[in-house]
């Protein structure tokens, strides 16, 4: 099996891209139990790209059910070092319209009910590094590939991750537009936190599908609202991918491919060697 150096998480349909050459479907396994779904490996420009349907084919895996830790260890051990994420998100200011694209800088975490957020703990310490908890060089990388589509572009806002499934209060969502975020979303954590943890360089393109419940002379956030315009902007993503990937360059001077290089805080004695096993799979150097 030939590694992959790319990683795309998104909806089960963003693998499925005109002109892109499917080389193999890959069933993964890792210590930390099955990813959401078969990987699809393809060639993109040369590039070897591996796909993950966040919430496996036919989206039925609810935000908080996600096994992450698999998700992530399974696209680390394929080879990837950087991830490109796709979310539909909601909009908490006026001047973010629906259909909007926005590559967020920061993470407010509301989650409260996620398991296996971290690689860490059973008897082996680390603190990773999340000031920053997207990769600035990806960040970067990606911004001039929306620019140049004409879509309108948001950079630097900061994205709460809720905890799902049901959407917002109203009064949750004037909440966060007094905090400053700009979007909201169910699935940025603790994806990012695992890609950190797991020395894989990691940003999101998010992809506004509606006004979120603050805005009164809105329509309420529906299903239909959202899938309507996440399918609007799906060609989009598509053809961004078939863009990004080929310009990659592996980032191996970032400072997320070593973040967690004085992590661990254990001493080699104390470790549990079962933890310390698994978590050697997925970061062999430590």
């Amino acid at each position: 099996m030939d590694k992959a150096t790319v990683g795309i998480i998104g909806g089960s349909g963003l693998y499925e891209i005109e002109g892109v050459e499917v080389l193999e479907e890959i069933k993964m396994d890792t210590p930390w139990g099955l990813p959401s779904d078969s990987i699809t490996i393809a060639s993109i420009g040369g590039v070897r790209a591996a796909f993950l349907p966040r919430h496996g084919r036919g989206h039925f895996i609810l935000p908080t059910e996600v096994n992450s830790r698999a998700n992530i260890a399974a696209l680390k051990m394929l080879g990837v070092h950087e991830i490109v994420a796709f979310s539909a998100v909601g909009s908490l200011k006026e001047e973010i319209h629906p259909r909007d694209f926005i590559i967020p800088s920061q993470i407010i975490d509301r989650t409260k009910d996620r398991p296996g957020s971290s690689f860490f703990g059973d008897g082996v310490v680390a603190h990773a590094s999340f000031a920053d908890p997207f990769c600035g060089r990806l960040r970067k990388l990606i911004e001039p590939f929306i620019a140049a589509r004409g879509l309108r572009l948001h950079m630097d806002e900061t994205l709460v991750c809720m905890e799902g499934p049901a959407f917002s209060t109203r009064a949750e969502s004037r909440l966060y537009r007094s905090w400053g975020a700009g979007i909201i979303n169910m699935s940025v954590l603790p994806e990012a936190k695992l890609a950190r943890e797991a020395e894989i360089c990691y940003a999101m393109v998010c992809m506004a599908t509606d006004y979120d419940c603050w805005k009164t002379d809105h329509a309420d956030v529906t299903v239909d609202m959202v899938v309507g315009n996440l399918n609007a902007n799906s060609a989009h993503a598509k053809a961004l991918i078939k863009e990004i990937v080929p310009a990659l360059d592996g980032g191996e001077d970032c400072f997320c491919r070593s973040a967690m290089r004085y992590a661990v805080m254990t001493a080699p004695a104390k470790r549990n060697p079962e933890t310390w096993a698994k978590i050697k799979t997925i970061l062999p150097e430590l």
